[in-house]
């Protein structure tokens, strides 16, 4: 076993030299040490010295300098300012100069440069920029274009002038928290929110490939036709987008998926479930990409300058990307979104903020970050005040948006564009919220979009939103912002729960693709007087369950289809209309009705079944239940009713016919029963009014029974 030695006093100098220097592992064992000395010896190759500064490092006599000789720089402009750096004598180097991992001696000869030793991370520093006074764009590509550097560090605040675009994959940038300023940038060109000072961009390749479906492609297929599987390869990335529709932009598919296996000589498979149905005959086009990889960005201040699209700066834009990730970065000031993404698949976007940016109206301006064509991207404890957007996904898919929040937030923090979104999830956020809003050229649909425990002034998803599901979501409208306080949604599969808003529920339908029923439950809203709460165009099945709809002083519910109003509460005023109900069908189970009533008022046929439900107060028509018209049928079917009403205010009021009415089994306290003889004329009409309970009630008209009329037998008044 071999016994430890005690250094000698040469080998501890030059330990001692390393630790001051914070180099001690660039530089190789077995090295000697000249101390104290600006002028490099002559020596064996592995020589080692030491400079000062880098001017000192340039002044060297190179002439006799054996190759691989190392030299010590203790600061970049001062001993000690941070610019430390180990360099290695490169005698055939041709590189060019740029101060920091390539320095070429002051006499410029046309072979050797002196060239940075590191592990892999470099540092602003070394280049000489300890401030944001002189413009650090040249180090910036220095660093980028050193393949053998994977992460740059500043440990400053910096000046950059320039826009700058990257291939490069692998590299980690991080700011360390300090200022980045753009005064005096390079202009941008116009409608380009790519120009950023730091873009990366993969590289589509000129492989192409298009092909025709022979078959329908079905909704969360994998799978994907592709005609011949030998043109692709597994692992291989690729833009893959679908023909377009009616509108200019209306394209199901725009995804940059990779390919994960060969399944058959016409069939290959892709890391992607597509979110809409396909018909055959339907054209895919594909790209094969080679993307950038792994490049993020983290930790900046980040002051934006200039005033319009082409003078504005804003931090980073990814295109064709995958796995880059942004983190940390507080945005002032910008003008194009702070993190523009387009082609990226695999990201995360995470405590960044905006505050303030140049413009909120220009299309595409003042956003924090903007996804088109996306997948898979995760955006969270982000947060923005007084900005447009703070999260908009155009195209996008399975991504999700968690604890963010925007403040002063009349612009729409969380938006998609509708161009076939689908498979998004939000959760824990706040700030005004909408979807799928910009136009028909672009498709107007998402679906299957999740929103929980969101508080907002205003939420819209009027359009083609399919199966949206709402959670805890809280709508409080302010007076600064007119029409808030809104929950406005699509009849196609929606469902809502725990849900509250200050203003008006609106329910529409703009779309037919979901087969699950469309419930609001366990939830509370309010209303303006004389509100629409579900249009005509709403053919589908709604049911509203244990909900309470405050304020419904003249509200209708305009629609067609079944309306169920399932253990609810609504509560109305005195002086003011009756809740008005168009559709065909409307079912009424348990819940309560205060100082409102029922009027039906389709001009088609309907029913009214109301099942142990509570009635009591009265209202404008002074009529609890009532109708309105001739020429259609009306069923009143009413069972376990419990109607308490004043003097003069009637419990049913029924003046015109067809009608089939049976009440059975319910109590009416007080008021009065006006069913006239006219409603119950023809041979299509009967009533039935039995095994009920009449205290105080008069009867102001009533039929005389026959074969279609009895209302006397088993009824007991009091």
């Amino acid at each position: 076993m071999s016994v430890p030695t005690s250094p000698t006093p040469a080998q501890s100098s030059r330990r001692n030299l390393l630790r001051a220097s914070g180099l001690a592992g660039l530089v190789v064992a077995g090295s000697a040490v000249a101390t104290g000395s600006a002028q490099a010896a002559p020596g064996h190759t592995g020589e080692v010295t030491r400079a000062d500064t880098v001017t000192a490092l340039r002044a060297l006599n190179t002439k006799h300098l054996t190759e691989g000789t190392v030299v010590l720089v203790a600061g970049h402009h001062t001993p000690g300012d941070g610019g430390a750096m180990a360099v290695r004598w490169n005698r055939t180097s041709e590189a060019a100069h740029n101060g920091g991992t390539v320095i070429t001696p002051a006499k410029k000869p046309a072979t050797g440069r002196w060239h940075q030793l590191h592990t892999g991370t470099v540092d602003f520093r070394t280049f000489g920029h300890f401030d944001a006074e002189t413009p650090a764009d040249t180090a910036l590509d220095a660093m980028i274009n050193d393949p053998a550097i994977h992460r740059i560090e500043a440990h400053t605040d910096l000046l950059f002038t320039k826009r700058h675009l990257f291939d490069r994959s692998h590299i980690e940038l991080d700011f360390g928290g300090h200022t980045i300023r753009t005064e005096g940038i390079e202009k941008n060109t116009h409608d380009n929110p790519f120009g950023a000072v730091l873009s990366f961009r993969g590289t589509p390749t000129d492989t192409t490939h298009t092909h025709k479906l022979s078959a329908p492609m079905p909704d969360l297929s994998d799978l994907f036709e592709v005609g011949d599987s030998g043109k692709f390869a597994v692992g291989q990335w690729w833009a893959v987008e679908s023909d377009a529709l009616t509108g200019k932009y209306e394209k199901e598919i725009q995804r940059l998926v990779q390919v994960t296996g060969i399944v058959d000589g016409t069939h290959i498979r892709v890391n992607y479930q597509i979110g809409w149905d396909l018909a055959a005959g339907r054209t895919l086009s594909w790209t094969r990409i080679e993307p950038v990889d792994r490049a993020h960005v983290r930790n900046m201040v980040f002051e934006g300058w200039g005033e319009d699209e082409m003078t504005g700066s804003h931090p980073v834009a990814y295109e064709y990307a995958v796995r880059c990730d942004v983190s940390g970065i507080e945005a002032i000031g910008t003008f194009w979104p702070v993190v523009m993404r387009r082609w990226c698949t695999y990201y995360r976007t995470e405590q960044c903020s905006l505050t303030n940016p140049k413009s909120v109206t220009y299309g595409g301006a003042g956003y924090l970050t903007q996804q088109i064509y996306c997948l898979y991207g995760h955006v969270e404890d982000c947060h923005t005040s007084n900005a447009r957007h703070l999260n908009d996904f155009t195209a996008s898919a399975y991504c999700y948006v968690t604890n963010c929040h925007g403040d002063g937030d009349d612009e729409g923090p969380f938006v998609t564009h509708g161009q076939f979104e689908h498979d998004l999830v939000y959760t824990g956020n706040s700030g005004l919220m909408t979807f799928a809003n910009s136009g028909a050229a672009w498709g107007g649909r998402a679906k299957r979009i999740t929103v929980r425990r969101h508080a907002c002034s205003w939420f819209v998803a009027r359009v083609k939103i399919t199966d949206l599901t709402l959670e805890d979501v809280l709508v409080v409208g302010k007076k600064s912002l007119a029409g808030s306080g809104m929950l406005w949604v699509n009849a196609d599969g929606v469902q809502l729960r725990g849900c509250t808003a200050t203003g008006p529920l609106i329910v529409s339908r703009a779309s037919d693709l979901s087969t699950r029923p469309n419930v609001i439950a366990d939830s509370s809203f309010a209303f303006a007087a004389g509100a629409e709460i579900t249009q005509a165009n709403v053919s589908a099945p709604v049911t509203i369950a244990r909900t309470v709809l405050k304020g419904v002083d003249g509200a209708v519910f305009n629609g067609t289809g079944p309306l169920v109003l399932d253990q609810c509460t609504l509560s109305g005023s005195k002086d003011t209309a009756p809740v008005s109900l168009a559709h065909a069908d409307i079912t009424v189970h348990g819940g309560e009705l205060r100082d409102t009533g029922l009027k039906l008022t389709s001009a088609k046929d309907q029913r009214l079944r109301v099942d142990g439900t509570r009635i009591n107060g009265t209202n404008k028509d002074a009529a609890l239940l009532s109708r309105t018209g001739t020429g259609r049928t009306v069923d009143w079917q009413l069972a376990g009713l419990d109607s308490t009403a004043p003097a003069g205010t009637a419990h049913v009021l029924v003046t015109e016919g067809p009608n089939r009415y049976r009440a059975t089994g319910s109590t009416f306290t007080g008021g009065r029963l006006e069913l006239r003889p006219a409603a119950f004329a023809g041979s299509g009409s009967h009533l039935l009014h039995t095994g009920c309970v009449e205290t105080g009630t008069e009867r102001t008209a009533l039929p005389d029974e026959g074969d279609r009329v009895a209302h006397t037998a088993a009824t007991l008044r009091f």
